[in-house]
């Protein structure tokens, strides 16, 4: 019997290493088909998942509740899987250099506890070459096996999207690859099992990891352009999303916006691919010059803010600012690398009083995150300007009634409204008096 039928059959298991946003839904699709146990190094989370809790909101507590995913910090567990899944994270440093850290980790992890006949496929965002050159010789020095005889590899780049309904592991095509046409097929049959809209077979590993970093890099560079059209568009007078609605009625005009790159994937990924660029002596231009546009962003809001602020006759100097949303994206907890932060940080800098309110965002991983006590909507007043940064439903769902709550009781016209994803109607604002800006 092949592993494949093994795991079919139940004789062998599964596992997930890091059960995070993408890990989480990996290793409860799979355990719907297969044996499964979920590892994690977090106590916290693992108490969390047993309980029936999902912290991250991608799969909803009920269905946690009545997984069959055995829950486990026991490293010692993973022997009784032979194929494993590596799904943890792929951070960059403030130099933004690639952060392998979590990788090599997980790696070691692994080898610790491998087993003959197993196979070890990584779906973290890395660049080309990270598994064979970085990975492998982890997994032999820490297992005694040896790559090829003993166990395989593959790679399977993660493409779920935090918080999108729609955009799920078993809808969207799954790139596999692994290290010879053997393990390549069991690994597709493998994730055939619970994606339905099937996989896509890779000619090598190599490969799989170039195509993930370019479909990050190439959403980065679009977004760049928006928010450079932004910019220029600002200091022409003219309204961006006007001008993206006119030319978004040709049938092949990219419909993208301007905005704030944060998150594990946009924000992150093209750096991996520039990190390696260089190693073989080339210098990124058009990446990095959008990485450099997006990364601003938070700096180029904040200019605007303290010029709104001016000419609504307000004080700068200890100006009240609250932000609605602090999270990467819309309806999603996750807040890792949000560049919201970059607004709030920005505001200290001119001794303005920023703060924040996020009803999606989790409290105590705020403050342990980046120091910050988030505020709730109801408390929050007396604001001399509102910077809407993420479009939360609740924050699409307030009306003029509800934001004026927490503004100062004066004139529309000493009140700033920052409306960065455009949620608001801006002929209203404007008409009612407001100092409203958007990108």
């Amino acid at each position: 019997m092949s592993l494949y039928e093994k795991i079919v059959s139940g004789e062998e298991r599964i596992s997930v290493i890091g059960l995070g946003y993408v890990g989480m839904p990996i290793a409860v699709s799979f355990a719907r088909k297969a044996s499964v146990i979920g590892f994690d190094i977090s106590k916290e989370k693992i108490y969390l998942y047993k309980k029936g809790i999902d912290p991250t909101k991608e799969v909803g507590n009920e269905v946690i509740k009545q997984t069959s995913v055995y829950f486990t910090y026991d490293e010692n567990k993973l022997k009784d899987a032979k194929f494993h899944i590596v799904a943890v994270p792929t951070p960059v440093n403030s130099d933004h250099t690639p952060d392998l850290r979590p990788v090599e980790s997980a790696s070691r992890t692994v080898g610790r506890n491998l087993v003959k006949g197993s196979i070890v496929v990584y779906e973290s965002t890395v660049y080309p070459g990270v598994t064979e050159e970085i990975c492998v010789p982890i997994l032999e020095k820490e297992s005694g096996l040896k790559c090829g005889v003993d166990f395989k590899i593959g790679y399977s780049p993660e493409r779920i999207n935090p918080g999108d309904k729609i955009h799920r592991l078993e809808t969207i095509v799954k790139i596999v690859a692994g290290m010879d046409d053997e393990s390549l097929d069991v690994i597709a049959k493998i994730y055939e099992l619970v994606v339905d809209a099937g996989v896509y077979r890779a000619n090598s590993i190599k490969v799989a990891e170039a195509a993930k970093v370019i479909e990050n890099s190439q959403r980065d560079i679009n977004i760049a352009f928006m928010n450079e059209l932004s910019i220029i568009f600002n200091k022409l007078g003219i309204d961006t999303s006007s001008v993206l609605a006119a030319a978004g009625t040709k049938w092949n005009f990219l419909k993208f916006t301007p905005g704030l790159v944060g998150g594990h994937c946009i924000g992150v990924d093209p750096y991996y691919l520039t990190y390696k660029a260089e190693q073989v002596g080339y210098h990124s231009q058009i990446i990095l010059s959008g990485r450099k546009i997006n990364d601003g962003m938070g700096k180029y809001v904040v200019e605007n803010i303290i010029k709104q602020l001016i000419k609504a006759d307000v004080s700068v100097k200890n100006a009240k600012v609250a932000i609605l949303g602090l999270t990467f994206k819309e309806n999603c907890p996750d807040i890792r690398n949000t560049r919201v932060i970059d607004i709030y940080n920005e505001l200290k800098e001119y001794e303005i009083t920023p703060i924040i309110i996020d009803p999606q965002a989790d409290k105590d991983e705020t403050y342990h995150e980046y120091g910050i006590d988030l505020t709730s909507i109801n408390t929050a007043k007396d604001m001399d300007a509102v910077v809407i940064a993420v479009s939360h439903d609740e924050f699409r769902n307030m009306s003029i009634e509800d934001l004026n709550k927490l503004f100062k009781k004066n004139q529309n016209k000493n009140r700033v409204i920052i409306d960065i994803k455009s949620i608001l109607d801006r002929n209203i604002y404007e008409r009612l008096g407001y100092n409203y800006f958007r990108l």
